[in-house]
């Protein structure tokens, strides 16, 4: 099933959506996108249109089937379409290691990387920080589908070969460069530091 383009901030919806479908009582079967907007103090139109980007379908006087609904959002998020690394365990690499926020939009980071640890490091969220040389093998055995490069601008590229060398074409990049990819990976870029400059700018506006 190919879902239709989504938007950020529908994509921003869908983790609530969620959490009150599963929240209903288990001998509720079905529900109307009037209803989810009355719980959560959305617009029912708005409701509609974010429903209808899923490959559920309403029926008038009925809604959703709710089962089927929860499985097409889930979908939306690919709950089920494995995990992340992340190499760089400094500050910002640990931290996105420890964070359980991705995990409401499907994604949970397993692992981090990094050329400064000689043995695996257990954190005490349980995760764990393995040498670099392993990470090859890790996502070979492991379901990875994205890549997160938390290290210096200077490092980022041979880290990104190495992500690509291991199979992941998703990419998720906090280095303030630009890097050569191959033609099928996508790379998102995170500017930390020119998303605080362009808020203080707006400050001064």
């Amino acid at each position: 099933m190919e879902y239709k383009e989504i938007s950020k901030a529908a994509l921003g919806r869908v983790p609530l959506y969620l959490r009150y479908l599963k929240s209903l009582p288990p001998e509720v079967q079905t529900v109307s996108a009037t209803a989810v907007a009355k719980e959560l103090g959305f617009g029912e139109v708005q409701v509609r249109k974010d429903l209808a980007l899923s490959s559920s379908t309403g029926k008038p006087k009925v809604g959703y089937v709710r089962k089927e609904l929860i499985e097409s959002l889930e979908k939306i998020l690919g709950c089920k379409n494995g995990g992340a690394v992340v190499v760089g365990a400094g500050k910002l690499g640990t931290a996105l290691l420890s964070y359980t926020g991705f995990e409401e939009y499907g994604c949970s980071v397993l692992a981090a990387f990094d050329n400064q640890v000689s043995s695996a490091v257990t954190l005490s969220n349980g995760k764990n920080i393995f040498p670099i040389e392993e990470l090859a093998a890790f996502c070979q055995k492991t379901d990875v589908q994205i890549g997160i490069i938390a290290v210096p601008k200077e490092a980022a590229q041979e880290v990104l070969n190495q992500l690509c060398s291991s199979g992941i074409k998703k990419i998720w990049c906090f280095a303030p460069c630009r890097l050569y990819k191959p033609a099928d990976v996508t790379i998102q870029y995170e500017n930390l530091a020119l998303s605080l400059a362009h808020l203080k700018s707006q400050m001064t506006m």
